[in-house]
């Protein structure tokens, strides 16, 4: 029989941490409990678990540099609770690398429905595929999707936030197509199923800021109730 999933729930109120590693251990799952990030990559270490369940205001470092340190290092996903509930705070979440975002005080089952949701999404088996380190040039831009490094035409770095990245990304990977907002979501946040579309307007905009400063031609164009695209032709060097 396959061993229950490990949860690791990182929250500085002992009460509301013993109360979530409770009702998930009473629905089958293995829980453990921490009180901050550093008792966090110190449980990690020990075991990795499959999911951690992630406050964001905690004492010492807090859960979205937490939550961004785990991301950067492919550890496991991460569902942030947080007391902030604003879209934007939402979206900085999950720019910051969480899977999904669940805001305080949230309903034990509702918790207990985003963990299983985000370990069917990321338990799911995906082939293995080989990647192609070439860089991307369009108009002149380069951008090298290994080392995260975007050039304009005349060589300056070009420094681009996680969201705005993966939005280009999406974008030399498929250009001259209409891509939808559905389609940059899943393209963009993959598991992350809860962003609202409302993020992916606000990064296209900061996105194509960054690219017009530094352009004399349009690079993405929005198409009117379906999407964006892409306008130039993308080659690989």
């Amino acid at each position: 029989m396959d061993r229950p999933s490990l949860i690791l729930v990182v929250d500085d109120d002992p009460e509301l941490c013993s109360l979530m590693t409770g009702f998930l251990r009473e629905h089958g799952y293995r829980a453990e409990g921490a009180a901050n990030a550093a008792q966090m990559y110190l449980a990690i270490a020990r075991e990795r678990p499959d999911l951690v369940v992630l406050d964001v205001m905690m004492p010492g470092e807090d859960g979205l540099s937490a939550a961004r340190r785990l991301a950067h290092e492919q550890g496991p996903p991460v569902i942030m609770l947080s007391a902030l509930s604003g879209d934007t705070d939402r979206i900085i979440g999950l720019e910051m690398g969480a899977d999904d975002y669940l805001a305080k005080p949230c309903n034990p089952r509702e918790l207990l429905a985003r963990v299983r949701a985000v370990l069917r999404r990321t338990n799911s088996s995906e082939p293995v595929v080989t990647v192609d380190a070439r860089p991307y040039q369009f108009e002149g831009w380069r951008l090298d999707v290994m080392r995260r490094d975007l050039r304009d035409p005349t060589g300056i770095f070009i420094n681009l936030s996680d969201g705005e990245f993966a939005l280009l990304r999406s974008f030399v990977e498929h250009p001259q197509r209409i891509l939808s907002r559905d389609q940059l979501l899943d393209l963009v946040h993959g598991r992350r199923a809860e962003v609202f579309d409302r993020a992916i307007d606000t990064q296209i905009s900061r996105l194509r800021r960054k690219l017009n400063d530094r352009s004399q031609v349009e690079l993405i164009r929005t198409v009117r109730n379906e999407g964006y695209m892409l306008v130039p032709k993308v080659f690989r060097l």
